[in-house]
């Protein structure tokens, strides 16, 4: 009985002929090959190369559509019974495909062309003139050192959600008080954080912080007017909004410590800094990259709480790559120019985290 139970589960191949193979190829090349035609045909109607008449680029999704499902059938006429099973995965490939790498291509398109909304003419290419504007482009560069100081807040954030955590993991009273407190800022948008301590609490005449800072005896209690300063209270607003946010994820994974553990260290002799240390940080660790590595994402789209505040002044002092970007495309209307620096921005994200993730994987497993 074990035995034909476990044929259930093994997929034999069918007797496939050579003609049904041969049929099932050609339909797989044969749509990819009209796929192709129609994309050539579109690019040279767009570039002016030839005459097609077509106004969108609905013939080349359709030409897509038609080679997915004819890519998705000829699985089963070449495999018969296991190419149903491919089934459950080639669809949603296909359709990540068309949501990712389809966009990415039009985008690149996009980046190395000179396209101004505001311009008459229209979009056209313009080879590497984008770049050499972007090399040149001082408030690019400014965003993107920038980009590091709001990063590097990051291992203070850590500092502070992980003491957190292990306050609300303590036996103290309240507890589920706090924990539901602490999570407040989480639940407000980072727009809604923005003009409630940006533009309201913060506000240099009647914000109520501001009187407080003048009756403590500062003069001119501008909290954006210098850009470090500026750039500081960016930080903070930022961070208050998302340190409940690497709090919660510390605190699930204190929870996930046996406490048996903190048991025996006590029975051994261990102080509670070194069992920090020795126990609970060790076994902490992937639970803190996982909230470190969310957070820098999350990081690296800050934009909203600039825009709203100090829409990246003052001098473009607080500015974030993604609010840089943003205002390229609203106050400039340079889609192209916008396009190249999402582009650029996008592949020194991949690296960093891949970098990131090197670093941490050494980390949590050394290699001796």
């Amino acid at each position: 009985m074990s035995n034909a139970g476990d044929l259930l589960h093994v997929v034999t191949a069918d007797d496939i002929s050579d003609r049904r193979r041969f049929f099932g190829r050609a339909l797989i090349w044969g749509s990819f090959a009209a796929l192709v035609l129609v994309a050539l045909l579109q690019a040279g109607d767009k570039l002016g190369w030839a005459e097609v008449g077509f106004s969108t680029w609905r013939p080349t999704l359709y030409a897509y559509i038609v080679w997915a499902v004819c890519l998705c059938w000829a699985q089963v006429i070449i495999r018969g019974e296991q190419g149903k099973r491919v089934l459950f995965v080639l669809p949603a490939a296909l359709f990540v495909i068309s949501l990712v790498v389809i966009p990415l291509v039009f985008g690149l398109g996009i980046a190395f062309s000179d396209w101004n909304l505001s311009s008459p003419d229209g979009r056209k290419f313009n080879g590497l003139n984008n770049v050499r504007q972007m090399w040149a482009d001082p408030f690019y560069w400014n965003a993107l050192g920038n980009m590091v100081w709001y990063t590097a807040a990051i291992l203070v954030e850590y500092t502070i959600a992980f003491g957190l955590a292990l306050l609300l993991n303590a036996e103290i009273k309240a507890r589920k008080f706090f924990r539901v407190a602490f999570l407040l800022p989480l639940m407000l948008s980072p727009v809604a954080v923005s003009w409630m301590i940006g533009k309201s609490m913060l506000e240099v005449r009647f914000g109520p912080l501001a009187r407080l800072a003048r009756w403590l005896g500062w003069d001119n209690p501008s909290f954006f007017g210098s850009p470090e300063m500026a750039k500081f209270m960016i930080m903070v607003m930022d961070a208050w909004t998302f340190i409940p946010f690497m709090m919660i994820m510390i605190l699930a994974g204190l929870q996930a410590i046996p406490k048996e553990l903190h048991e025996a260290s006590r029975v051994d002799g261990a102080s509670g800094w070194r069992s920090f240390w020795e126990v609970t940080f060790p076994l902490m660790l992937p639970a803190s990259i996982t909230a470190i590595l969310i957070r820098i994402i999350f990081k690296l789209k800050l934009a909203d709480i600039i825009i709203n505040v100090t829409s990246g002044g003052p001098g473009g002092a607080t500015d974030s790559v993604t609010s840089f970007i943003f205002r390229e495309y609203r106050d400039r209307s340079n889609v192209g120019y916008g396009t190249l620096l999402a582009m650029v921005y996008l592949v020194l994200i991949v690296i960093a985290i891949t970098i990131f993730m090197k670093l941490a994987d050494r980390w949590m497993n050394p290699r001796y």
